[in-house]
């Protein structure tokens, strides 16, 4: 997300960017920069009304501002993310009252999100111009180890985010999901292995 210092640890925030919707808005606008309504509606396939009203909600929550120096007129309505207040630290919201309901909602939200990005990377059928990849390592890591790694990804991803950002490039906004945990457990005989038809070490793509 775009830079800017501390993380506000708002409960309030944490229900916002829970929102599907919202979330979704909140994602473009972090890949494309600066958007009007209309646009956001575009990329992401709902009516410009109602992409006009969660930027409005998104606003009260202090998530995003308009960017008056990016529009046309003073009728033009630009928006952006405010830097900084999209990086919620989960565990501080928690502690807030009421915080700990809205961190329930959010993780479970979370949750469900990353079971759809699996399920719609794994179904996809090929198709032309696109690339989709999975990827899957067991590295032996300390914890210290494990959060370099994390570190090293993330400041790759954003620094690609921010070398592309801009519109009307030719480029579409790809989902980069990535975790990072010690090996989870599983049952015994739970599942395919490599031998029998499961996914292996390695990386598979289009």
């Amino acid at each position: 997300m775009p830079e800017s210092s501390p993380r506000p640890a708002d409960a309030t925030a944490l229900r916002a960017i829970a929102h599907p919707v919202r979330s979704r808005v909140l994602a473009e606008l972090d890949a494309v920069g600066p958007m009007r309504a209309a646009d956001v509606a575009a990329a992401i396939g709902v009516p410009a009304n109602q992409a006009s009203f969660h930027l409005r909600q998104l606003a009260k929550y202090g998530l995003v501002r308009e960017a008056p120096e990016h529009a046309r007129d003073r009728r033009d309505r630009v928006w952006e993310i405010v830097p900084g207040m999209t990086d919620v630290v989960v565990s501080d919201a928690a502690l807030q009252p009421g915080g700990d309901a809205v961190a329930r909602v959010f993780l479970s939200a979370a949750a469900a999100k990353a079971h759809r990005v699996v399920d719609a990377v794994f179904a996809a059928e090929r198709e032309p111009g696109v690339q989709r990849s999975v990827t899957e390592a067991a590295v032996r890591l300390t914890k210290d180890e494990a959060e370099a790694l994390g570190q090293e990804i993330a400041a790759l991803v954003d620094a690609r985010v921010k070398a592309h950002r801009g519109q009307d490039d030719g480029r579409r906004t790809y989902l980069l999901h990535t975790m990072l945990l010690p090996y989870p457990e599983e049952v015994a005989g739970e599942g395919a292995g490599p031998a029998d038809g499961g996914a292996g070490t390695g990386a598979a793509q289009d």
